[in-house]
């Protein structure tokens, strides 16, 4: 390994997290069973206030402001399927945020070889206070020393002060660290720090980048070029 790393920080969603599409239609036929509602439009709905919502989140700080927008989250949602509130949260409740991810495959087995060449695993990602719950749910909590929401932070990446909140938390200095991400605006912002980082693309699509997990365990047996 080298010697001088002593962490690897992740993004979370498309580097160690996918959504998991098959939940989105099991909410769809799950309320259009309880509800009597025509699944195709339930999963319309759904995806369509998803994407209306896609920023609604970005100022959150809290765990109680989280619970709030996701009960205004469903007041809506009732708003657009001509359901009362209270069935409208039980879909909301149902299907928690987490469980429209699913772990990308072999993470498991990666972070615990990471772990066993004893590195530091960290988390940081653009995302609700609620990261600490998705890792659990992602079955790779118990893997991650350290997990930070750009919204606890109060600052999201690119931002230079989101990877210094992670480097804090961590207790290291920026060249001690392997940052893995899918977007290469992060990934670029990270290097400017100091950080060596890598871009992450599981799709296979874009040139210079590593194409899985098992790749990044490979990158720590050697320097990477900044």
């Amino acid at each position: 390994m080298n010697s001088h790393l002593q962490a690897v920080l992740f993004d979370r969603d498309d580097t160690l997290a996918l959504t998991d599409l098959g939940t989105s239609r099991e909410a769809a036929r799950w309320a259009a069973e309880r509800f009597g509602l025509a699944a195709a439009e339930v999963g319309r709905v759904l995806a369509a206030q998803w994407q209306d919502w896609a920023s609604a989140w970005w100022d959150l700080r809290t765990a109680d402001e989280e619970e709030a927008f996701w009960t205004q989250y469903g007041e809506e949602l009732a708003a657009r399927l001509g359901l009362d509130r209270a069935q409208a949260l039980a879909l909301v409740a149902a299907f928690p945020y987490e469980r429209y991810m699913k772990a990308v495959p072999d993470a498991r087995e990666v972070l615990t070889e990471l772990r066993a060449r004893g590195l530091k695993i960290g988390v940081l990602s653009n995302t609700l206070p609620s990261i600490d719950r998705t890792l659990k749910a992602l079955g790779l909590a118990d893997l991650v020393d350290m997990a930070v929401a750009s919204c606890t932070a109060g600052v999201h990446k690119p931002e230079a002060g989101a990877f210094q909140y992670a480097l804090d938390r961590l207790g290291l200095p920026a060249g001690a660290v392997l940052f893995v991400d899918d977007r290469p605006e992060n990934v670029q912002a990270a290097r400017a720090l100091g950080m060596r980082a890598v871009l992450i693309d599981l799709h296979g699509k874009t040139a210079g980048a590593v194409h899985d997990l098992w790749a990044v365990l490979a990158l720590v047996e050697k320097p990477v070029t900044a």
